[in-house]
């Protein structure tokens, strides 16, 4: 069954592997006859940061704007990311800090209250993601910090009611050969096919 997919770049260059991955699930994605949508972090023109909390309106940008329409539109979210300093870029946080506000993804049923409505459910996800180090020392870091993954999936998506959230890594980007990162390209063009 063809989809309605989001595709995120949250790489701030284009040019790198995760730009890569972005494009090789793009193309299979529409090889396989889904509608799709794209955004590039290195496109966007945004203020990152929320500059007064939840205290004051901050009027969305544009490509904020569009970033809500986009989650709003879509049955499949995908985000491809890299792992830096145990956790996701920086710019990419600001997105979800500006653009994911309550009445949007969330809202408490009473103010100051521990209930909450997820008010993106029925949307699936996908992350794809890069790393420096090997994977079994990220999974060891984990035993003691909140990495970048279980924040973006449990803090964010599956809070806002975005579930399954599927997970495809590669680790030891930088050391891996390059029949090794075709490999994985061509593994995520197969999940893009399949819309998954």
């Amino acid at each position: 069954m063809n989809k309605k997919i989001f595709i995120l770049l949250g790489h701030p260059d284009d040019e790198s592997y995760c730009g890569a991955l972005f494009r090789s699930y793009e193309a299979g994605a529409r090889e396989g006859g889904h509608e799709v949508r794209i955004q590039s972090l290195q496109r966007m023109d945004f203020n990152a940061n929320l500059e007064y909390g939840y205290n004051a309106i901050q009027e969305l940008e544009p490509d904020l704007r569009m970033f809500q329409e986009n989650i709003r539109w879509a049955e499949h979210i995908v985000i491809v990311f890299p792992i830096w300093w145990g956790t996701f870029p920086s710019r990419l946080k600001g997105v979800f800090d500006r653009a994911i506000l309550p009445g949007f993804g969330f809202k408490y049923y009473k103010k100051n209250g521990i209930f909450w409505r997820r008010l993106l459910k029925g949307k699936s996800a996908r992350l794809i993601i890069t790393m420096g180090m090997p994977r079994i020392a990220y999974l060891l870091t984990s035993l003691y910090v909140i990495p970048g993954v279980r924040l973006l999936k449990y803090g964010i998506l599956k809070f806002c009611g975005i579930s399954p959230v599927y997970t495809s890594s590669i680790s030891r980007v930088l050391a891996a050969s390059p029949e090794k990162r075709e490999r994985f390209l061509a593994k995520i063009k197969k999940l893009g096919i399949k819309g998954k």
